[in-house]
């Protein structure tokens, strides 16, 4: 598994956790710290799921007002703990993010959500993360200054976001 997908997942399981005990935890250390324990113990880069959790904690309002604006059909409380902060991630590097090409952002949160979420949980993400992006500004969709990120090198090959029927 690539590192960046890697620490996207413990991210992605960090959140998870805080958001399954009730948001009450505010330090993600211990969290973190176990994740890195019980899924990648031989794992040593932190720095990019700290990173990650940080931004989408700072961002935590936006991130939320964009879920429920693009998932219209569903309150933020009921989708899933999983989706709910698979899309959190997702959103986060696609909009706040300048290290990944939106492009990768998309991809490597439905991924996330295929592996950890139900039967409808790529598609689900796919379909919210897509919207975003065809409303982002032209200008936000290049890629140019991310290309050399690592992220490019794991997803060579990775077009727009996939369609629904993915």
């Amino acid at each position: 598994m690539p590192n960046r997908h890697l620490a996207r997942t413990i991210a992605m399981q960090s959140l998870f956790c805080w958001d399954f005990n009730g948001k009450k935890e505010q330090n993600f250390e211990d969290i973190i710290k176990n994740n890195f324990a019980n899924f990648a113990p031989q794992f040593d880069d932190d720095g990019f799921v700290k990173s990650l959790i940080k931004g989408v904690i700072d961002n935590l309002d936006d991130i939320n007002k964009y879920i429920m604006k693009y998932a219209t059909e569903w309150p933020l409380e009921q989708i899933t703990i999983v989706d709910r902060n698979v899309l959190r991630v997702g959103i986060y590097e696609l909009l706040m993010s300048e290290e990944v090409p939106p492009k990768v952002a998309i991809d490597e949160a439905i991924e996330i959500a295929k592996t950890f979420g139900g039967e409808s949980s790529g598609k689900f993400v796919n379909g919210v993360l897509g919207a975003i992006y065809r409303d982002m500004p032209d200008k936000d969709k290049t890629e140019a200054p991310a290309e050399k990120d690592q992220d490019s090198k794991e997803n060579a090959g990775s077009s727009a976001p996939r369609s629904a029927e993915s």
